[in-house]
């Protein structure tokens, strides 16, 4: 397609053009209550071919923005802004030039030049220009690459790194042990600093030029291939006064083998490294003799993309409102991808979560709930919980007047389960809602069975919870009526091994949503009870971001 007729079509979808809309998937037929079929109808249509994976800002993907609010429509939501189904989020689109760019070590064992995608991948934030290069700059391993005052850690202490590379660990000091000790960081459960947005975060404020994140999958609790799918191919980010200065000039990951061969190199050994940074008192060290040279050019665009709202609004206090939340996007068509499959659909992350909120709206639609509620679609969760990040920042409705709201990422089409995980738990009195619209069922609320893998810090729940409003991610049931709590862990292992930001995520007509419309109609619950009582539900005693809440209802 060329870029004429691309940005013509694009300027039609964003126009809602008729037209256009004849050549997607058609609204299916559905019912106002909550029931497994509905959802996978909207979830077949969602994940169709013919939307190419939903990236953000491209025709394909805003034609299923356009789907989405079309939607709305149909089941009787207004819109949610002003008139308006959409929430315009200004973006920059960097994609890499990779043949045209480089990424070389010198050591003292000679030179070493990382095969890209297949042992490192490399992006720059950076748009002020279309280049980056780094010349010689010297490694420094500085363990997990954290400054935690509250945990009296600094992995910085006592060196200089402006102007360096730092090669830094996944996940937190103490995450592997066999007996975590819970007073260790969070002993298991990751914490925000074990996130590679915090890293590379930390890295620049540390003045660094280049971070390099070791991949390992236990502790990122993904394969190489999610790193491979997700960093290769364009990036967005939000637009910036500074168009990113203050970010990393570039942001990078390599395979273990790689970074063993460097440590090596180095006369180090990794696994002992890895041991130290893990023990108090930790300090980080030169990687003697070695240093990265790198080019990096990328073609940038802006882009502008959509969130996507909704509103039933409310009989008696319209201006209060409940949030339902899942994100729209996903990662596109990558024609470099292996197999014949380039098209990530993204059926279960997150068409699933989408079709969960509009099951959820068109039943509260018929309801006509005291406060209003509002299903907020977001784009760029891929790219960074872009869109999210963006709605905390612009907010339609004053924070205030958020009461709370429950994030939907993925679920995985199951049977009945004796449970309903949520990620974060012990966090809000939301929960206290949850548990009775569970206990109604015959079920109960258990804790994230993987805390290790900080989900609670990798979805747009916490954009939310970031400015304050009390929020809920739940995660479907995990101890299931037929296998158990191994049942549930194998359907979590399969999805995340085989079809976690994979091409192969894709819709099936025979999946069982039992479990995941007995999910909806607890969630439903909660939302209702909220809507139609006074009360404003706040994060507990002692939790990070109770201050922030507190201040803002003043």
């Amino acid at each position: 397609m060329n870029i004429h007729r691309s940005l013509c079509i694009l300027a039609a979808v964003m126009a809602g053009s008729t037209a256009l809309a004849a050549s997607y998937p058609g609204h299916p037929s559905t019912t106002p209550d909550i029931n497994g079929a509905d959802i996978s109808a909207r979830d077949k249509a969602l994940a169709d071919d013919t939307f190419e994976g939903r990236w953000p800002g491209s025709p394909s993907g805003e034609a299923a923005a356009q789907w989405i609010a079309d939607e709305m429509k149909r089941i009787g939501l207004q819109p949610g802004n002003h008139g308006s189904y959409f929430q315009t989020v200004p973006a920059v689109n960097i994609e890499l030039d990779a043949g045209k760019s480089s990424v070389a070590f010198d050591t003292k064992g000679g030179p070493l030049k990382p095969k890209y995608l297949d042992d490192m991948v490399y992006v720059t934030p950076h748009y002020a220009g279309a280049t980056i290069d780094i010349a010689k700059s010297p490694l420094v391993f500085v363990g997990y690459g954290v400054v935690a005052p509250e945990y009296h850690w600094n992995d910085y202490a006592g060196i200089d790194v402006k102007g360096k590379t730092v090669v830094i660990l996944i996940n937190d000091p103490g995450n592997e042990s066999a007996k975590p000790d819970p007073k260790f960081f969070k002993g298991k459960a990751m914490t925000y600093y074990g996130r590679w947005t915090y890293k590379y975060e930390e890295a620049a404020r540390q003045g660094a030029a280049a971070a390099i994140i070791v991949h390992e999958t236990i502790p990122a609790a993904y394969g190489w291939d999610v790193v491979r799918n997700s960093w290769s191919g364009a990036q967005m980010l939000l637009e910036a006064k500074d168009k990113n200065a203050s970010m990393l000039p570039v942001e990078s990951w390599v395979t273990l083998g790689i970074a063993k061969d460097l440590f090596k190199r180095a006369g180090l050994d990794y696994q002992a490294e890895k041991a130290a940074a893990n023990r108090p008192g930790f300090k980080p060290k030169a990687m003697a003799g070695e240093s990265l040279t790198a080019h990096l050019t990328s073609r940038i665009e802006k882009h502008t993309s959509r969130n996507v709202v909704g509103v039933v609004k409310g009989t008696a206090q319209p201006d209060d409102y409940f949030l339902y939340m899942a994100h729209w996007d996903h990662l596109g068509s990558k024609p470099g991808a292996k197999g014949s499959d380039h098209i990530y659909n993204g059926a279960i992350d997150n068409a699933m979560g989408v079709a969960s909120i509009l099951e959820i709206a068109e039943a509260m639609a018929h309801a006509k709930p005291k406060r209003s509620v509002a299903f907020l679609s977001v784009t760029m969760e891929e790219q960074g919980l872009l869109g999210s990040e963006y709605f905390g920042e612009h907010p339609l409705w004053p924070l205030n007047h958020i009461v709370g709201g429950i994030n939907i990422d993925g679920g995985l089409p199951q049977g009945h389960a004796r449970d309903l995980v949520l990620i974060g738990n012990g966090a809000s009195e939301l929960e206290i809602p949850l548990a009775a619209a569970l206990k109604a069922q015959g079920r109960v609320i258990s804790p994230d069975p993987e805390p290790e893998k900080g989900s609670f810090y990798r979805s747009d729940h916490i954009s939310l919870a970031k400015v304050g409003v009390p929020m809920l991610d739940p995660d479907g049931g995990y101890d299931l009526i037929k296998g158990g709590t191994k049942a549930g862990q194998a359907l979590r292992d399969s999805y995340r091994e085989h079809d976690y930001h994979a091409p192969s995520d894709e819709w099936h007509a025979d999946w069982d949503m039992t479990g995941m419309a007995e999910d909806m109609k607890a969630l439903y619950q909660v939302g209702e009870g909220i809507a139609n009582s006074a009360a404003w539900p706040n994060w507990y005693a002692g939790n990070e971001f109770r201050a922030i809440r507190d201040k803002e209802m003043k």
